[in-house]
């Protein structure tokens, strides 16, 4: 693999804290939680709240549009068309300075089109085969956001759609910086979405005793590395990055948020739901990103952690992050940003991997909210207040983890 430098020029992203980058991150360092009651079509089920989007995307794109596309890539398109346009390459575009066939996708979901999937079975079950839509299966399709994205900016290039659970958006900007690093393309929009607050999910979820079933405050049920956590929150959202060469970048002048240093990805071969208690797995990932980008464990300063709230998978990152820092692992500001946005599944990745590039193009990082007590196996510097972090060149680690045993690690990089 070359040496090629890939370095971020553009974030997008709509989630449960804000429909746009600045409104997501002025939550993230306010602690605001975006999980909230759910409507009476959640009556009946195990689980009454989520964290879904604080922004509809139908009242952002063209109704046309947005009637023709699942939830999940209305999401998408929403989030990749900010960081688009904040990238500055909209420009480059319509000028004829970009190269549509050096421009690429990797764009992630979890799960696909699911609300399209069960709203075309219940009309087929309830009104007959004719009421099924003949865009059902373009619209269902887990690339049908990476093909949205694809369709609307114009990228001719590899247009992919990596599928591994929860760790699915991580491993898309792991698979974008890849085909930079490789010379397939200059330019790639990368991220991950997912929309999955319906009952069905909700209930499988809960049924496998994966969902908090608390039913206190909402904007207290996420509460990662607490004593008193009992399982994840469903959210929904999308996170996107433009990634691009250093080269590309410069030539343009472009604003350069943070460069991507390593990446690693592995799978536990443990269990299909439950992480290697002894975080063997993880460890590797992140090994494999320190030695891709040829980073020392000194060199990082922050964290964003996986840690959905479960309580065997916070106690196993803990063991992770020790294994691959060493001492250093104490000295290391960690948060989980989903204490405060729930688990976007396929699209957590990519919303932390936003957070991540902003912890350290603003030198800050988020807290983690609801730490009221924290478990003593877990032993982190959590942060539950927002906190500076170092000047001068530092890098910052983003964690994901999924079902099937999938571990995803990105490292970035700050940028003077």
């Amino acid at each position: 693999m070359s040496r090629t430098r890939v370095v971020v020029t553009g974030l997008g992203t709509t989630n449960p804290l804000g429909g746009d980058v600045a409104t997501t991150w002025e939550g993230m360092i306010a602690g605001r939680s975006g999980v909230r009651r759910l409507g009476d079509w959640a009556d009946g089920l195990p689980v009454r709240i989520g964290g879904t989007a604080a922004v509809d995307p139908t009242e952002v794109l063209d109704r046309i549009v947005a009637r023709r596309l699942d939830r999940s890539s209305q999401l998408a398109l929403v989030a990749a068309l900010e960081a688009w346009a904040d990238s500055g390459l909209d420009a480059a575009q319509e000028s004829g300075d970009l190269d549509g066939d050096r421009f690429g996708v990797a764009f992630a979901s979890g799960i696909g089109g699911v609300h399209t999937l069960l709203s075309n079975h219940d009309a087929m079950r309830d009104k007959g085969v004719r009421r099924v839509s003949p865009l059902a299966v373009p619209m269902l399709m887990a690339n049908a956001p990476a093909a949205t994205i694809s369709l609307r900016l114009g990228a001719r290039g590899p247009v992919n759609t990596p599928v591994s659970a929860c760790a699915s958006g991580n491993e898309a900007i792991s698979l974008a910086a890849d085909q930079i690093r490789l010379g397939r393309v200059d330019v790639a929009v990368a991220g991950g979405t997912e929309a999955a607050i319906h009952p069905l999910p909700i209930a499988a979820f809960a049924n496998m005793m994966a969902l908090s079933k608390n039913e206190g405050d909402p904007t207290t049920v996420s509460r990662p590395f607490d004593t008193g956590r009992d399982g994840f929150v469903l959210g929904e959202g999308a996170g996107a990055l433009v990634l691009e060469s250093l080269e590309h970048a410069q030539a343009r002048g472009a604003r350069i948020y943070a460069e991507i240093l390593g990446t690693g990805i592995t799978a536990d071969a443990h269990d299909i739901a439950q992480p290697d208690p002894a975080g063997r797995g993880g460890t590797r990932a992140i090994k494999r990103a320190l030695e891709d980008g040829d980073v020392s464990p000194t060199d990082i300063a922050h964290v964003n952690a996986h840690a959905t709230s479960t309580p065997q998978g916070d106690v196993a990152e803990s063991l992770m992050l020790h294994a691959t820092l060493g001492s250093h692992a104490n000295e290391v500001v960690v948060t989980s940003t989903k204490s405060m946005t729930g688990h976007l599944l396929g699209g957590a990745g990519a919303l932390e991997g936003v957070a991540t590039v902003l912890a350290l193009h603003h030198r800050v990082a988020p807290p983690t909210i609801n730490l009221d007590e924290q478990d003593p196996a877990v032993e982190l510097d959590v942060a539950t207040k927002p906190r500076d972090l170092p000047l001068g060149q530092i890098a910052a680690i983003n964690n994901s983890f999924g079902f099937g045993g999938a571990n995803v690690a990105v490292i970035f990089g700050s940028v003077d």
